[in-house]
């Protein structure tokens, strides 16, 4: 099929975009999905700049990448969460503000706005990101967790974000979802329930990720197949499930690379996730959109396997048939 191959920015912020241009071209990737921190893309300076936007497609252009999507995980994780201490170091300062946690929410919820904003004015359709969630620390249900509770962090979803999608509807952009641990929905049936708070409204959908659900056990295929008109953006990227009898699935409180861990990321091809398959799925459901590289291995250096990772993509990927095997049979 040929669906473009993109690498998200978000790790690699700590480059100047203008030297990760330089080596994404290098290392084969014919795109860049835009992380909405480092100098890669500045929400306030792309509405306070009529030339920023301009810019930065220059900037992408002189290289010969693309740009389907921009990403602002961070802003949106403090949309729903309980604000806490660690919130300040993912947070632009005039988000994080004064650090209280009622403002914090609202300073998050006006600048997820002015990104669907920015993003109209760039030119792209896409953006991912994260929600946040109240209610991800009810997860073990002890002490006993009244059904309310969680119900109160759905209500909570449609309360917050249904404004922030307006403003998207009204810009043509729509909001991706990771689905992923910590967020409002992180498997099939959260994520469902998600849908059903925002009366599944068109401009929430999913920026699909298999590598946070493999090690669930939730199989990402049957998440392409239970949402498959709700993926608007796909992650490219992997992770292995390493139980030893002594590590769970929760991985004891151990850091992400730490090899004690029941689970970990990996560089995409080198981990559990059964890429040809997804490939398949996302066939079916007619997905066009780009193949985007995010790359996290602790234990491998990255430049190394962003490359195999960008030729890993390519060689995984193929246009579903417009004929059967047999149909030459009967001729």
């Amino acid at each position: 099929m040929g669906r473009p191959v993109t690498l998200f920015t978000g790790q690699w912020a700590d480059l100047p975009l203008e030297t990760l241009c330089k080596k994404a071209r290098e290392f084969g990737y014919d795109g860049l999905e835009l992380a909405c921190w480092g100098d890669h893309f500045e929400v306030d300076k792309a509405l306070s700049d009529d030339a920023y936007c301009a810019r930065k497609k220059e900037l992408l252009e002189k290289h010969d990448l693309k740009l389907f999507a921009i990403s602002n995980h961070l802003v949106g994780q403090a949309v729903l969460d309980n604000i806490d201490v660690r919130h300040k170091a993912i947070l632009p300062d005039y988000v994080w503000g004064d650090g209280d946690p009622a403002g914090v929410n609202a300073r998050a919820i006006e600048e997820m706005k002015n990104t669907a904003r920015a993003a109209q004015k760039l030119g792209v359709s896409i953006v991912n990101g994260f929600t946040g969630s109240s209610i991800w620390h009810l997860l073990y249900d002890f002490p006993p967790t009244p059904k309310s509770m969680c119900d109160k962090g759905y209500e909570l979803l449609a309360e917050r974000w249904n404004p922030i999608l307006d403003v998207f509807q009204d810009c043509g952009v729509k909001f991706a979802l990771e689905v992923h641990p910590t967020e409002i929905a992180f498997d099939i049936y959260s994520a469902e329930r998600a849908l059903q708070a925002l009366n599944h409204r068109e401009e929430f959908g999913f920026n699909f990720d298999p590598s946070h659900l493999i090690w669930q056990g939730v199989d990402p295929v049957e998440f392409i197949r239970y949402f498959p008109d709700r993926i608007y953006h796909v992650h490219m990227k992997d992770a292995s499930v390493t139980l030893n009898g002594r590590t769970g699935i929760l991985s004891s409180h151990l850091s992400f690379g730490d090899q004690r861990r029941g689970w970990d990321f990996r560089s995409v091809g080198r981990g559990g996730v059964r890429f040809e398959d997804i490939i398949r799925a996302l066939n079916a459901c007619k997905y066009t959109g780009p193949l985007s590289v995010e790359w996290e291995d602790s234990g491998m250096e990255r430049e190394q396997g962003a490359t195999e990772a960008a030729q890993f993509c390519k060689n995984v990927d193929f246009s579903p048939s417009n004929r059967a095997f047999d149909a030459a049979f009967g001729d």
